[in-house]
């Protein structure tokens, strides 16, 4: 178990870079088993939810080498059709692998895959859409297996816009016999670089970035490198930590459109920001926040998983806010930890919060829930007073790559105690 110690009350100041998204490499991962040929990625970040999907495809026969980065991935011998139990029992993502196996061995017996402590979200979407393709499906508990003979393009009206099962109806659709329309497609960037990538391995899929997807099967998928766009989360994240500090920071590697919902935001809460070239984005001090009330949806509304970072900020505003998080009924665990820290926050409901501000934080020993509500918690021990020392921060690392090394060199008095 690792903790972080932070000694709040230091603007963060300098320039730091974006790595590649998370959400978009792990998918890309699993295109990598469409074909008996390497693919190479570049720009992955190294952290634990990569390091997890590792040892989940090496298990399954995947040779794969990591280094500076770069995801060397060959899947000419896949060895099983059972993922390891307990692996993907720790990760979300790990359910898009059920497309191409599917695809490429015609059946898979996958548990019900796990990650964050967020709320409820079950996999329904991918079932129905499976079935729908044709997929026979049967369920011992929490174990489901997948099979099913060859894969016939059909249409797919999906129940919901879910990011994953999107992806797992591409993958498992792009290697078939005609052609697939996907309905109500989830249409988040890393969705259009997973079909770039895809794409340039010889598949043929047009609607990228829309809700409806045609998918026209071919017969074989070669190998292809690609470079992983950078991560709009990991982006907001800083921007946000650079704004509630008070701070001048300059983020680099960004794409601008993807952070159309956040900017928005800062825009109505006063946060002083710039745009320049090469892609920076320039967070400068700033001295009144001003309450703003937002809810979280899919692409292109604002992120969920920006959404408990928004929160810190907002205890800084001076006035009353109000968050409804549409998506998930568990994302303001976080809100006790900060209460502690002596923010107003009150519950309306699972899914609405009212936040009052300004109010000072204060160092504590809090402990962090998931991923994001790591991050957030990270935020406001770096603007609280005196020390915080936050528990659980594996959790952290599963979507940040080092992240306490990036924010000292920010100026931050972080270190992880192990």
């Amino acid at each position: 178990m690792s903790k972080f110690q932070i000694s709040g009350g230091k603007s963060l100041n300098g320039t730091i870079s974006v790595l590649g998204a998370k959400n978009a490499a792990l998918k890309m991962m699993a295109a990598a088993l469409l074909t008996t040929d390497t693919v190479t990625l570049n720009n992955v970040p190294d952290i634990r939810d990569i390091r997890t999907m590792i040892e989940i495809l090496q298990k399954i026969g995947v040779k794969i080498s990591f280094h500076n980065n770069t995801l060397v991935i060959n899947a000419k011998k896949l060895s099983a059709a059972q993922p390891d139990y307990q692996l993907v029992k720790h990760m979300r993502a790990s359910v898009v692998i059920i497309g191409p196996l599917l695809s490429r061995i015609k059946n898979v017996t996958i548990p019900m895959p796990g990650g964050c402590l967020i709320g409820s979200r079950p996999i329904d979407t991918h079932l129905h859409a499976f079935k729908d393709l044709g997929v026979i499906i049967t369920q011992d508990q929490d174990m489901y297996n997948f099979c099913i003979d060859k894969i016939i393009g059909k249409k797919i009206i999906l129940d919901e816009m879910s990011v994953t099962a999107t992806e797992n109806i591409i993958m498992a659709a792009a290697v078939s016999t005609g052609t697939t329309e996907v309905r109500l497609a989830a249409s988040e960037p890393e969705i259009e670089d997973l079909i770039k990538l895809l794409n340039s391995m010889g598949a043929r899929i047009q609607g990228a970035g829309t809700s409806k997807l045609l998918i026209s099967g071919v017969k074989k998928l070669h190998g292809a490198k690609h470079e992983v766009l950078p991560d709009r989360i990991e982006a907001g994240t800083f921007a946000i930590a650079a704004a509630v500090s008070r701070g001048d920071v300059r983020i680099k590697g960004i794409i601008p459109e993807h952070l159309d919902p956040i900017l928005q935001k800062f825009d109505q809460a006063n946060v002083k920001y710039e745009i320049e070239k090469n892609s920076i984005l320039h967070i400068k001090p700033t001295t009144l926040i001003k309450p703003i009330s937002f809810d979280t949806r899919p692409h292109p509304g604002f992120p969920t998983d920006l959404q408990a970072p928004m929160a810190v900020l907002l205890t800084q505003a001076n006035g009353t806010s109000k968050i409804f998080e549409t998506m998930y009924e568990g994302r303001f665990g976080y809100m006790s930890e900060l209460t502690k820290m002596g923010a107003n926050i009150k519950s309306l409901d699972a899914h609405t919060i009212i936040i009052t501000g300004p109010t000072p934080l204060y160092g504590k020993g809090i402990t962090t829930f998931d991923i994001r509500a790591g991050a957030t918690l990270i935020i406001a021990a770096l603007i609280a007073r005196g020390e915080s020392i936050i528990d659980r921060v594996e959790l952290v690392d599963r979507g940040y790559e080092q992240i306490e090394k990036r924010l000292q060199k920010l100026g931050a008095n972080i270190k992880r105690l192990e």
